[in-house]
């Protein structure tokens, strides 16, 4: 998928692939280009006609200020639906071009598996947002539901997916239509129908889910795709940090145009004289904006991330699921602000294991912000708990299970003609 939060831990899991020894080339569409080659990858375009040079940037420009499930509802129908639709037409295409001998495909981007279906190309799946719990056992992903394993828990779960079934009705129309186009027969009913059969990867560890999902046996806990390298340079003015105890705070690249939500961060950095915060306000943001800057605070349209996070106290995240992982791989509990997407899933993990606290946007104050910051700087279980999840995450060493999970894959589809399920 062509958004940061994607693109950033799949062009380290591509960077490493290629570090050992194995020919690996990007399939995206042209707003991709300028990362995967700052990533040291080849590129190949496609759907070049549907989706222009900037025509990308435009949608999420459109779309930054939307929030909830009016998100989720408008990126299905419109985005979703219709750039499967184009992928699955010039995927045979793009293949052609490259001579690629497997695929290895967003866990997001749903529809696409079917081509590698239809064309007999072998696939794994990586999810680099929050995966989706199809079984009930855990709430789906779109709600800031807590962990429940009572039977009403599950019922509540359940419901849940027969929501999220009818805002996906229109992509799923778009993969029924083409498997009947090819002459393929699916299943629709079993919800890991079109899973691979060969690998299925998340790159959360396994401590920072939920418990309890019964998944198939090709799926895989790994641990985030980071590397500290690989991504553009991002000038940021050092010389500004004062040495006081630092915020981080950033909503992300997507639904990141919420004028309220920053002017409530902002007035909550104010009225702590005590640390210096960070802004990070994007690229649909204008500072002009935002009315009156505090003296604490250094706003910023975009910031080198990772650097910050090393030497910050806490973070203010949107609850993104990179954001979530990069910022507990260093040490540091989080304040989230959970708005859309699999942002709601994420915010309830973070509080499910004690490394940090979150509060729906329609709930947002300056006074419930500042309280619940206050709160996590000054209980040291938070910390504790993210210094966990930090040497957790280390010992892992997700990007190396990822990568021998996927060359132990596709090892085992050169033995076979095909996927067991095409």
């Amino acid at each position: 998928m062509p958004f940061s939060g994607h693109l950033n831990p799949m062009t380290t899991l591509a960077r490493k692939l290629q570090s050992r020894g194995h020919e690996v080339v990007f399939v995206s569409v042209l707003d991709t280009e300028a990362k995967i080659r700052v990533a040291g990858l080849n590129f190949v375009p496609f759907c070049e006609k549907e989706y222009p040079a900037g025509v990308v940037t435009r949608l999420l420009s459109d779309a930054a200020r939307w929030t909830g499930m009016d998100v989720i509802t408008q990126w299905y129908a419109g985005f979703v639906s219709s750039f499967t639709q184009a992928s699955l037409e010039h995927l045979p295409e793009a293949l052609a071009k490259t001579g690629v001998e497997a695929l290895v495909i967003d866990g997001s981007y749903r529809g696409l598996e079917l081509g590698a279906m239809h064309l007999r190309v072998p696939y794994v799946q990586v999810w680099n947002a929050l995966h989706m719990d199809p079984t009930g056992a855990t709430p789906v992903c779109l709600f800031d539901w807590p962990y429940d394993p009572t039977p009403e828990g599950r019922a509540r779960n359940l419901e849940g997916l027969r929501s999220m079934a009818e805002i996906a009705a229109p992509m799923r129309a778009v993969g029924m239509a083409y498997a009947d186009k090819v002459g393929m027969h699916i299943d629709w009913s079993d919800r890991f129908a079109t899973a691979s059969r060969l690998a299925v990867i998340t790159q959360i560890p396994k401590e920072f889910d939920f418990p309890g999902i019964p998944w198939p046996a090709q799926f895989h806990y790994a641990g985030p795709f980071h590397d500290d390298e690989g991504r553009e340079p991002v000038p940021f003015p050092w010389e500004r940090l004062t040495g006081k105890p630092l915020i981080y705070a950033s909503l992300g690249t997507l639904v990141n145009g919420i004028e309220n939500i920053y002017r409530t961060i902002l007035q909550a950095a104010g009225s702590l004289s005590d640390i210096q915060m960070v802004l990070s306000i994007g690229r649909n943001m204008k500072l002009e904006d935002l009315g009156p800057i505090p003296s604490n605070t250094i706003a910023v349209p975009s910031a080198p991330q990772i650097d910050l996070l090393k030497r910050a106290e806490l973070c203010i995240t949107h609850a993104g699921l990179n954001t979530a992982l990069e910022t507990l791989a260093k040490g540091v509990p989080m304040v989230a602000i959970p708005i859309a997407f699999d942002q709601p899933g994420v915010a309830s993990r973070i509080a499910y294991h004690g490394v940090g606290e979150f509060l729906n946007f329609d709930n947002l104050t300056v006074e419930a912000l500042s309280a619940l910051i206050q709160k996590v700087r000054t209980n040291p279980s938070y910390k504790a708990k993210a210094l966990n999840f930090r040497r957790v995450i280390a010992q892992n060493r997700g990007l190396d299970v990822a990568a021998d999970v996927l060359e132990e894959a596709f090892r085992k589809a050169r033995t076979h003609v095909s996927q067991p399920h095409v």
